[in-house]
């Protein structure tokens, strides 16, 4: 294949251009947000469990303290309405005298009870607590993943506008090169890498950082100028520049 010379040297601006491009794909990829990001997410999720789970506790400690309350109430009543029987005197001194019985019964009972009352709102109020915790924790990681997204995405957006002028240049200088030797390269640069073409500089190629020997010097020195010269090490295009120590 041949290629006039400053075909060829454009290739190496679209070379250029492409590791460009290359760099800025990577970089966009290895944002520290992503990874900062990532690990806030874990642990956000881990505490909206933790959460949830204390949400639920909670919940169900204000059932049974409901229930626990209602217990009380009725034994209290029950209680009212025993008292109120004994106090009338309107029954048998049989009956009195299990009505006494059975409020110093039902004292007991109430005092029990309200000893697991006062048991399931300490409960209950170590649990809001732990909930208010976990809900102000939640808070703080969602505001610092909201952060960290935000300047995730404006370093994106800047790589992204970088990424469109490159491709746009890169457009610009690929549409002078001749068709054939531009489908080589991008043959070679998929083959290698990335880089499909090498300068040629010191005698040695920048693709591989080989030197070549001197049975290749001579042939790439035997070679027409306009003649697209291959690496014999890498294979990729090699460049010939006034740099090339030839």
């Amino acid at each position: 294949m041949n290629a006039a010379p400053a075909d060829q040297i454009r290739l190496l601006d679209v070379q250029s251009l492409d590791v460009r491009l290359q760099q800025l794909a990577h970089k966009r990829k290895s944002l520290p947000e992503h990874a900062e990001i990532e690990s806030l997410t874990k642990d956000l999720t881990q505490l909206r469990d933790l959460l949830v789970a204390a949400q639920t506790e909670e919940s169900d400690c204000g059932r049974e303290q409901t229930k626990a309350e209602q217990d009380v109430d009725q034994v209290r009543q029950r209680a009212t309405r025993d008292q109120q029987r004994l106090d009338s005197g309107a029954a048998s001194p049989r009956d009195l005298e299990n009505l006494q019985r059975e409020l110093v019964s039902l004292a007991k009972r109430q005092g029990d009870l309200e000893e697991i009352v006062l048991e399931v709102m300490e409960r209950r109020e170590s649990v809001q607590e732990r909930v208010t915790e976990l809900t102000e924790r939640v808070s703080a990681v969602q505001a610092k993943t909201d952060d960290a997204t935000a300047r995730r995405d404006a370093a994106q957006g800047a790589l992204d506008a970088e990424a469109a002028s490159v491709t746009k240049e890169r457009e610009l200088v690929a549409g002078s090169v001749p068709a054939d030797l531009l489908k080589l390269y991008e043959k070679l640069r998929e083959q290698q890498g990335g880089i499909g073409a090498a300068r040629l500089y010191q005698r040695k190629c920048e693709g591989c950082h080989i030197e070549l020997n001197i049975t290749e010097l001579n042939d790439v020195r035997a070679a027409a100028r306009d003649a697209v010269v291959r690496c014999e090490n890498c294979r990729r295009i090699l460049v010939r520049t006034s740099e090339s120590g030839l």
